[in-house]
């Protein structure tokens, strides 16, 4: 999936026609992994098994606006995650498994006992764009690229900016807000407030804010980093810092040499100047500011790890939120160290009851198996941690509840 956070641009036709090209490859420039490349290579020398396809896999399908690849991959196979090898059955035609475009027709073919797909490209000389005539003469196209995404972008998005696993003592002594206008206790969004990144204690150093060329001003705003614990050793494998918004920086930290009455000089220490822009929730003093990181251009690529992987939920995101349903968010503990990547697919496993066997007269305590309870997917991971969203559940998710490989 590619997420852009950028303005369109618009231009003219003759411009459109030499830049056009060029722009789609370059947009649609995503990396493929060895494994998927192989996987897909493999697949597309006889297809896949009958058996692998979903029950009522069509035919022929039309590729629609609103349609993502994990929900096409779901309609001719009965493992979503496995796209690498639907890709794989129409390598000749797809041969970048991120471009596939509105309009598009996917045929599925059944042979010997195998099942290949290929495409057809929509009646034109390229993919379909988004067009608008403006004129006889001219038109207004956009730039972005018009391919289907992995997932519903909006599923993930507002996450990533939100979502922060932190250093504890990093945290700890970032800058932070020290006080706001007027001797206001709340801050919220167009409010000005002062902040400090450096400080005078002796035990404690920091950065002072600066506006200086190549200097962050866009900062998130963060609170309370809060332990996440393994939920069987009960180790501490980071801190989840919550989000409240986002300030800019006007003015960096200064210091102002006055004299007192008695001819002394006297430094006064000047907090930096920042505005509030966003928020989600009201900020106050102690709030901790962290630099905005550069914008990515994200590519998800559903997959099964390639390797056993087994771990639990850690925590559900949000505050107050106890159970994750489907499009929500959770905090595993398997991280980078553990082999995890971004658009690793897991099993959720619910742990049987434990429960008294009333129809034996001894009353034994009995343990029901464990049942699978959906799928999420990784998105975003650190050293020891990850956030992953729930694609599927049928009764919800929560702390303790383990995960697997899909299959």
């Amino acid at each position: 999936m590619q997420t852009i956070f950028g303005r369109f641009s618009h231009i003219s036709i003759a411009t459109a026609a030499l830049l056009g090209t060029t722009v789609g490859l370059h947009a649609q420039n995503f990396p493929i992994t060895p494994n998927q490349r192989a996987t897909a290579t493999q697949v597309a020398d006889s297809g896949v098994a009958l058996a692998d396809l979903a029950p009522n896999a069509p035919d022929r399908y039309s590729v629609k606006r609103g349609d993502t690849l994990w929900a096409i991959s779901g309609i001719f196979l009965k493992s979503p995650w496995r796209w690498p090898e639907l890709w794989g059955m129409n390598l000749q035609d797809i041969r970048n498994p991120h471009r596939i475009y509105p309009g598009q027709q996917l045929y599925l073919e059944k042979t010997n006992g195998r099942a290949t797909l290929r495409t057809r490209q929509a009646a034109s000389d390229g993919p379909p764009t988004d067009t608008v005539r403006v004129s006889p003469t001219t038109r207004v196209e956009s730039l972005a690229d018009t391919s289907i995404p992995t997932l519903a972008p909006n599923a993930i998005e507002p996450f990533l900016s939100e979502a922060m696993i932190v250093d504890e003592v990093a945290f700890a002594t970032a800058p932070r807000i020290v006080a706001a206008q007027e001797g206001r206790v709340l801050l919220s969004r167009g409010d000005r407030a002062y902040a400090r990144g450096g400080y005078a204690g002796a035990n404690t150093t920091g950065k002072p804010l600066s506006d200086a060329k190549g200097e962050p001003l866009n900062y998130r705003v963060f609170r309370n980093a809060t332990p996440l614990k393994d939920p069987t050793t009960q180790e501490i494998l980071g801190y989840q810092a919550q989000y409240v918004g986002k300030a800019e920086l006007v003015r960096g930290e200064s210091t102002d040499h006055t004299t007192d009455k008695e001819g002394k000089e006297q430094i006064e220490i000047v907090p930096a100047t920042i505005d509030i822009v966003a928020t989600k929730e009201e900020m106050r003093a102690g709030d901790r500011l962290i630099p905005e990181p550069a914008r990515e251009l994200l590519s998800y690529v559903p997959r099964a790890p390639a390797t056993a992987i087994t771990g639990q939920i850690v925590a559900v995101y949000g505050n107050a939120v106890a159970i994750a349903a489907e499009n929500q968010i959770v905090v595993i503990n398997r991280g980078s160290s553990d082999g995890i990547e971004k658009g690793h697919v897991m099993a959720l496993i619910r742990d049987g009851e434990r429960l008294q066997d009333k129809t034996d007269s001894a009353r034994p305590q009995i343990k029901l198996p464990n049942e699978r309870n959906g799928l999420m997917m990784v998105f975003k991971s650190f050293e020891h941690l990850s956030y992953a969203l729930v694609l599927q559940t049928t009764e919800g998710v929560k702390a303790g509840d383990r995960f697997t490989n899909p299959n």
